[in-house]
């Protein structure tokens, strides 16, 4: 497999991300080979497990600050965004269920380590990081996605506890999680003011899943339903009424890395794609020889670069500089999703008949991204986000 890494040499690293990123190429290469994706819920499962005890999962929580009791298990005191790019772009370019699997145990726990009280983040975030426990965001519902505070998922005060009443949707991790981050309406006619966010553990009377949803590149996700379900109030993470503010907190720290997960993306189709022109045949030369080939490898090049430049960009700014990346991260996001969609079709067009294959590697890659391009904020959404970043700058 064609593999460059010269990405690394760039100033936003430092030896640490660098020595992170070659030994987790080879553990990829030495476990990620073949991954029977047959029983998706036990895919995720067991590949949770397995970066748990190979200690990738250490770099989606923090280790906990100079107060904490114990440590939380994490690598650093705070997430370090550019080693969860790294850890999201090598795994995508080898297995996108991996990738999620991944991905959901940081954002999954994201809530607990910003707002959740030290016995909270004591009890979750250590399990997380070993990958005993699996963590699952639960924000969306059926009439609020992107207008998240339209939410109607309800939790009303009993005594010294939360009743919660509603559904859940688009739920990742649904129904292997053993634990959700639950965003609900605290106040009526409140509007984002009045969202709340509970650790809600999964045997919770009242807790059920009501369906999985199946999508085109599959991974566990369904809808829940809370019928009466009773939290503790110690449950809450942070205040009252500043539910929405977390969650989009929360989303702010790994939305970056989805930038990241869409490059893997696109070098493993650049790969299969180079492996393809050089070996397939046609009109006496191969495909590789053809100029318009070798046009469309100098634009997917390009375009893999740029996504690189604005992803690693947003990372460095977020640890480095300490600031605010919302315009850099919506960048990324955006340019790295919608480039990778193109790159990725430009190669299955290489491959003909070839790569509409079902289970082949740049069929699955196809259906891998589109989901890129909507989750955690759709392209439409960041084109606002950036557009709004500039104008509050004029004022």
């Amino acid at each position: 497999m064609y593999h460059d890494d010269s990405w690394l040499e760039w100033p936003f690293f430092d030896d640490t991300h660098r020595q992170l990123a070659k030994a987790l190429n080879q553990w990829c290469v030495d476990n990620l080979g073949e991954v029977d994706h047959t029983d998706v819920n036990q895919a995720c499962k067991d590949l949770v497990s397995q970066l748990g005890k190979a200690g990738w999962l250490r770099y989606c929580i923090p280790s906990g600050d100079a107060d904490e009791v114990l440590s939380l298990g994490g690598i650093y005191p705070q997430i370090d965004s550019r080693s969860v790019c790294i850890l999201r772009e090598t795994l995508g370019r080898y297995d996108a269920l991996a990738d999620f699997a991944f991905a959901m145990q940081g954002l999954g726990s994201g809530a607990i380590t910003l707002a959740g009280s030290e016995a909270i983040r004591q009890r979750y975030l250590p399990r997380v990081a070993t990958g005993e426990a699996i963590a699952a965001f639960a924000l969306s519902e059926p009439d609020a996605g992107s207008d998240v505070a339209a939410l109607t998922c309800s939790a009303s005060r009993d005594g010294d506890a939360f009743v919660l009443n509603g559904r859940k949707t688009w739920i990742s991790n649904g129904g292997i999680a053993d634990f959700y981050c639950v965003f609900v309406r605290t106040e009526v006619d409140a509007g984002s003011r009045g969202i709340s966010a509970f650790v809600v553990d999964a045997d919770t009377p009242g807790l059920s899943v009501e369906s999985q949803i199946n999508v085109m590149s599959p991974h566990p996700l369904a809808t829940l339903r809370f019928d009466g379900c009773r939290v503790p109030a110690g449950q809450m993470l942070g205040e009252p009424g500043q539910g929405f503010k977390l969650a989009m907190r929360t989303l702010d720290i790994f939305r970056c890395s989805v930038a990241a997960a869409a490059l893997g993306f696109a070098r493993r189709a650049l790969s299969e794609g180079l492996a393809r022109a050089s070996s397939r045949k046609m009109f006496g030369q191969t495909l590789a020889d053809f100029q318009l080939t070798q046009a469309a490898f100098g634009d997917i090049a390009t375009a893999i670069d740029q996504s690189a430049l604005l992803t690693y960009r947003a990372a460095w700014t977020r640890d480095v500089v300490g600031r605010s990346t919302t315009a850099e991260t919506a960048m990324a996001k955006m340019a790295s999703t919608e480039s990778a969609q193109w790159v990725i079709d430009r190669v299955l067009q290489m491959f003909g008949g070839q790569g509409l294959v079902s289970n082949t590697p740049v069929e699955r890659l196809y259906r891998d991204i589109r989901a890129l391009r909507i989750y955690e904020g759709a392209t439409e959404v960041q084109k606002l986000i950036i557009a709004r970043e500039l104008l509050k700058a004029t004022k």
